[in-house]
This record gives C-alpha cells, sequence and structure tokens, in this order.
C-alpha cells in the first residue's frame, strides 16, 4: 500500500506542488488510488463526487502553472464532515430520516477552502446528528479506526478523524457540539481543535446553535492552525460569529514559556482509566521539562452533563420533532431514546438549565483569570471496540457522557484542542486535552506546537496503513 503523499504535511505538499515535483492532478490520482484501498477497510465517506474532485485539481494544476498559486491549501485534498453543507452535495447528517438532496449553497467554511484552492474529495460519516461519541450510524454502518479496525475512531467526526490518521489526506473538517473534533482526535492519534465559539461562522444554522463549531483535524499543530486562519472570520449569515480582526493562528505563534497552567485530572467528577492516566501524568512532566509550571487543580468544576444534554439534545430532538413522533424507526435507537427523553423537559426545567449555564460560564471565566490553560485528558479511555455505544465500564453514562471531558467547554465556548501526547501498550494513542480562556487560542497553539517540536508522537502511524 506504499503511496509517496501519506502522512505528508500540507506544507510539504505545497512546496511540492510549488516546486512542481508533482501536479495536483498527480496528487489527486495517487489519493484516489489509496481511497479505492482504504475505504473497504475503514469506511470513511458518504458521499463522493470524483468528476468534480478532478475539476478542481484541474483548475489548481492551471493556477500553479500559470503562477498564480492561491496559497498553501491549493491543490491539497481534503473532505467535509457531513454535518457541514458542501454546495451540490447531500447533507444527510449520518441519518436515514434525511433528503437525498443536493445543497444549494457552501457553509461559510466550505467557501473559505474552495477560495484558497482546496480539492474537496466529498463528505465525511458522522453519528447520526453528530448525538453519539462514537463512529457508526445506520446511514453508514460502522467507520473504523486506523489504529485497530475492531475499535472505534471515535464520533461523531469519525470519517474525517479515520482518512487523516491513515495518511489519505493531511487534513479534515468536523464539526464539535460537545468534543465531536476531540474525541477521535484523541481516538486516532491526531491534534483536533474547536477554536473559540463563534471564530468558525456555522450556516445552515445548526440544531445546537449554542453550542456547535467547525475545527479542523491534522498530525501537526502548524497544519491544523493554517486550516483554522483559512476558515475562521465573521459571516453575516451567522449572528454568532466574531467580528473584527482574528489571530493569525498560523504565524503568530506566542511564547508558550509564561503560560500558566492547570492540571485537573478528573475535574473533579471524573474517572480514568489507569494506564490513560499514567501516559497523562508521564505528558505533564514533559510539559514540566519544558521548563513550564504547572499547577495540580483537584477540583474544577461539579459535573455539567446535564446541562449539555438539555441543550444538545434538545435542540436535535426539536428539529426532529416530526420524525420522533411518526416514522421513529428511521432513527438509531438509542439515539431516539435521548431525544425522546430531551423533549420531554418542561420549559421550566430547560430554563433553568439555561440559566445555570450561564452561571458555569461566569464560573470558568473567573478560574482562567488565573490560569492561561487547563490541562485535561481528552478522555477517559483508549479506543474499544465498534459495535459499543460507549466504552466497557461506562455503561452507567449516557452516549455522550462517557466523554467525560469535553462537552464541559462547549458550554462555555472556549477554545480546546487535543494533543496526542503517547501509546499504550496495546499501540492505541492517548490525547491530552488542553483548553485556554476566551479568544485565546493561540495559547493553546503555542503550548501544542512546543510539545510537539519536543515529540514524536504525532508522527507515529499506524503500520498497517503506512
Amino acid at each position: 500500500m506504499a503511496f509517496e503523499f501519506a502522512f505528508k504535511t500540507i506544507r510539504e505538499l505545497s512546496s511540492g506542488l510549488s516546486r512542481k515535483d508533482f501536479s495536483p492532478t498527480e496528487l489527486l490520482a495517487g489519493v484516489m488510488a489509496r481511497y479505492e484501498e482504504l475505504e473497504p477497510r475503514l469506511n470513511m465517506f458518504v458521499h463522493t463526487d470524483f468528476d468534480g474532485t478532478r475539476r478542481q485539481a484541474e483548475a489548481s494544476e492551471a493556477r500553479i502553472l500559470s503562477g498564480s498559486k492561491l496559497g498553501e491549501l491549493d491543490g491539497i485534498p481534503t473532505s467535509i464532515k457531513d454535518l457541514i453543507a458542501v454546495k451540490g452535495m447531500p447533507m444527510r447528517a449520518g441519518s436515514r430520516a434525511t433528503a437525498d438532496a443536493d445543497q444549494t449553497e457552501d457553509a461559510p467554511s466550505v467557501e473559505r477552502l474552495r477560495a484558497a484552492g482546496a480539492v474537496i474529495l466529498g463528505k465525511s460519516t458522522t453519528s447520526e446528528f453528530g448525538c453519539k461519541a462514537v463512529g457508526d450510524s445506520q446511514l453508514t454502518g460502522i467507520t473504523r479506526n486506523p489504529w485497530n479496525t475492531d475499535l472505534t475512531p471515535g464520533g461523531s467526526s469519525c470519517g474525517a478523524a479515520a482518512m487523516v490518521a491513515s495518511g489519505l489526506v493531511p487534513y479534515a473538517l468536523g464539526t464539535d457540539g460537545g468534543g465531536s473534533v476531540r474525541i477521535p482526535a484523541a481516538l486516532t492519534g491526531l491534534f483536533g481543535i474547536k477554536a473559540n465559539f463563534g471564530r468558525v461562522a456555522v450556516f445552515p444554522t445548526s440544531a445546537t446553535p449554542t453550542l456547535a463549531h467547525v475545527g479542523p483535524l491534522a498530525h501537526s499543530v502548524e497544519d491544523a492552525a493554517l486550516v483554522l486562519s483559512t476558515i475562521a472570520g465573521y459571516d453575516k449569515r451567522d449572528p454568532f460569529t466574531v467580528a473584527g480582526g482574528q489571530p493569525d493562528f498560523a504565524g503568530a505563534m506566542k511564547s508558550y514559556r509564561t503560560l500558566k497552567i492547570a492540571w485537573s485530572p478528573t475535574l473533579g467528577y471524573g474517572r480514568v482509566d489507569p494506564e490513560v492516566m499514567r501516559l497523562l501524568e508521564q505528558a505533564i512532566r514533559h510539559i514540566e521539562r519544558l521548563g513550564l509550571q504547572v499547577e495540580l487543580v483537584e477540583s474544577v468544576m461539579d459535573d455539567p452533563i446535564d446541562m449539555w444534554t438539555a441543550e444538545f439534545y434538545a435542540g436535535v430532538g426539536t428539529r426532529l420533532r416530526d420524525i420522533i413522533r411518526n416514522k421513529p424507526e428511521l432513527l438509531d435507537p438509542p439515539v431516539l431514546d435521548i431525544l425522546q427523553k430531551a423533549l420531554d423537559q418542561d420549559m421550566d426545567s430547560y430554563y433553568q438549565s439555561v440559566f445555570k449555564r450561564y452561571d458555569f460560564r461566569e464560573k470558568m471565566r473567573r478560574f482562567f483569570e488565573v490560569y492561561d490553560i487547563l490541562l485535561t485528558p481528552t478522555l477517559p479511555v483508549a479506543a474499544f471496540p465498534t459495535g459499543l455505544d460507549m466504552p466497557p465500564g461506562y455503561e452507567d453514562k449516557n452516549i455522550v457522557s462517557w466523554a467525560t471531558f469535553t462537552y464541559p467547554f462547549n458550554l462555555t465556548g472556549q477554545p480546546a484542542a487535543s494533543i496526542p501526547v503517547g501509546f499504550t501498550a496495546g499501540g492505541l494513542p492517548v490525547g491530552l486535552q488542553a483548553i485556554s480562556s476566551m479568544h485565546d487560542e493561540l495559547s493553546i497553539l503555542s503550548l501544542a506546537q512546543a510539545y510537539q517540536k519536543s515529540s514524536r508522537y504525532h508522527l507515529e502511524t499506524p503500520s498497517a496503513f503506512s
């Protein structure tokens, strides 16, 4: 399965294109050949349009030959998660309950990738409406983890993670309403970041509009920062987007040495697999060796899962109310069950959760007046078998609450990322989560880049796909 472009960074591929070592059409031909080998094994895509993809690559090639290359993403293949609109492609959201109709316009993030010359292969798989933190749906079946195809890559951005982790593309676009970029990043050994809420415009309006983020998964921090710089920025279609200027994520890394860091192994309520915790504590010692002081903070918060569940599943459930009432058989049973429970809440209970969320945001704001970065496990476990909605031993949790550490920071809207920091004895990746104060993505990117420069975990690749 040799593939000369596998596991190359955006910068490496872009430099090769600029030097004319290979062309965008040659790069795409290699990617498509690898797709034919990988897709039956991993099940990463729900939709492709390779005729359209070839036209994109040909247009990029013409620009490069004429000396008008658009930038570093020009000619580089990628994919878009099937919760993000792509003009001319359906948006099924991982569900049999959706129509197989083409979208009439691109989401803002897709528009910006196109304007940068990105070559879009198609739509990547997702769990149904992003409602599960694992990688399966009744529409597309099971998406598999390249590190062990018997295991889940996590969700809901499962296809995006699988194709980057297997070396098909250098980056892919996912969404994150409760951890759906960070969860699969941790389980597949990638760097995945959700920027500050509103940093990347979301349109059409999400079913969870106060929680939804769009963000990249990549092997390197530098690649993710480059993509984030491309897709971020105000868009009038999304009233939540951050107006005004934005940081130069790709070029303006700040000094990590002045960061004040807190480390919370459980946030005060989580439980973590001992082997995962051992690797995370090893990562904390590594960060201390970089010259940083890390303060242990055992208890940061009470579990905010009820607040998150009330908001997330009520939004999706309201969108699907007619399906839930009239055609419930179209929905994945565990998704149907949790949506029905969310719709059963009364208005008083819902708004109690809303106001508790404001109190929670204020508590976290005060916490980050003391610290620049909070480090936690990204997940309490490494990858586990496909076909399960939650890891063994976490059956007391729901289909997202087992991912103990990610959803709190969708409630607050703070930037958060998963950094690959090691492997279990069974060869499975483990992620460390970094959270910053509002609008301070650069602190996360700076720390993560320093960690990557002094380690090799992000360079490891699954042997079966290398």
